[in-house]
């Protein structure tokens, strides 16, 4: 096969953001490796294209020293291979691993979503956006990066701001000064928590990856990076789930039969609406796959929210079926920059903030129109609901 350049696909991005599973479905269909002017990249929308193009960080590099989360939050253990990575991923697992998660902060999770059930009690309506689903996740967030000085609702704003800005492809002054306003503004909660008079959670990020001895640069990068996506994908993924079985009654009345675990509902959710849809790569070298050229010092976008609705992987994959085998997503990655906080999002969702706001409000109903947004990052915007 001769090497060719990839093909240009040109997109409306308003429309890309309020829906992009159309434009995904005629990409994997007619030109699955293609080059988006809009977005200045080539975009990969195949699920075993990007399962394997993922994992060689040689070529599909993420080192990005101009990349926009690099310039504007630091680099972090996302934005390094090889080594680099490794160490600093290391370092942060006594606070992220799976049985920290459970021994540590799962009782945290549940003290924290309880309190804000409560708050909920008296209420005849919410929007569970930012009602529950927005403190659930920031509350949880909170403990484990040691920022308990930050409320939620300051947690959200700078994990919007942030994120944002790092999809602020077009050059938007106003959202790249919003993203530096939450920068700045977590900086200065790391500085005071820092300080001698407060002791940080044992085992929080903050406080583990200042005892491994990374340097602070690095320390602030990373609680960045987790609460850029630490924060929006459990947030978006406990009101979207939510939607998604009040939206399907049946399968709802499954799960509360106990025929579907609560954790293949966020399992399965994540994989029709990935939360987080997109990572970027740096072209290290030049490189040919697929009889498509890579030129060096190119960028390339692996579309998981594509790739989670490849008709080759999925049978249906527009549908939300709590029967389906979703062993072959790629919510959280696939390489070797898997998401280190993948275990957190599993027990806070699927253990304990999904099964709780159904048992506390059994006839839970939505309340008005569910509008969702977003391509590199997705979710409900507001979601208005009865609680009883």
């Amino acid at each position: 096969m001769n090497k060719t350049a990839p093909p240009v696909v040109d997109i409306d991005p308003a429309t890309f953001q309020a829906d992009p599973y159309p434009v995904y479905a005629q990409m994997r269909q007619q030109t699955p490796i293609c080059y988006v002017p809009q977005l200045g990249a080539t975009l990969l929308t195949l699920r075993d294209d990007i399962f394997e193009c993922e994992k060689n960080v040689g070529v599909f590099s993420s080192v990005q020293p101009g990349g926009l989360m690099t310039v504007l939050m630091g680099e972090n253990m996302m934005r390094k291979d090889g080594e680099a990575h490794v160490i600093e991923r290391r370092q942060a697992m006594p606070s992220l691993s799976p049985r920290t998660v459970r021994r540590v902060w799962k009782k945290q999770f549940e003290l924290a979503t309880e309190a804000v059930l409560d708050s909920l009690s008296n209420r005849d309506t919410c929007d569970l956006v930012q009602d529950y689903a927005m403190p659930v996740s920031a509350n949880a967030l909170r403990y484990i990066t040691g920022l308990t000085n930050m409320t939620p609702a300051q947690l959200d704003a700078c994990s919007q701001g942030m994120i944002d800005g790092i999809a602020n492809y077009s050059g938007d002054a106003d959202i790249q000064s919003r993203c530096n306003e939450a920068t700045a503004f977590i900086d200065r909660s790391i500085d005071e928590m820092l300080l001698p008079q407060n002791d940080l959670p044992e085992y929080s990020l903050l406080q583990v990856l200042c005892a491994a001895g990374q340097p602070m640069d690095s320390v602030r990068a990373n609680i960045k990076l987790a609460i850029s996506g630490g924060q929006n994908e459990p947030r978006d993924a406990i009101a979207g789930a939510a939607w998604a079985l009040l939206t399907h009654p049946q399968q709802l009345t499954g799960v509360l039969d106990m025929r579907y675990s609560w954790r293949s509902v966020f399992e399965e959710y994540a994989r029709w609406i990935s939360p987080i849809g997109m990572s970027p790569r740096q072209i290290a070298r030049a490189f040919e796959w697929k009889g498509v050229n890579f030129e060096s010092g190119g960028r390339a976008f692996l579309m998981f929210g594509s790739a989670n609705r490849d008709e080759t992987a999925f049978d249906q994959p527009e549908l939300f079926n709590l029967d389906r085998d979703t062993s072959k997503a790629v919510s959280f990655g696939a390489g070797p920059h898997f998401c280190a906080g993948a275990s957190a999002s599993r027990v806070l969702i699927g253990e304990v903030a999904l099964p709780r706001l159904f048992e506390r409000f059994p006839d839970l109903a939505l309340d008005g129109e569910v509008t969702f947004s977003g391509w590199a990052f997705r979710g409900p915007l507001t979601m208005p609901v009865r609680l009883r």
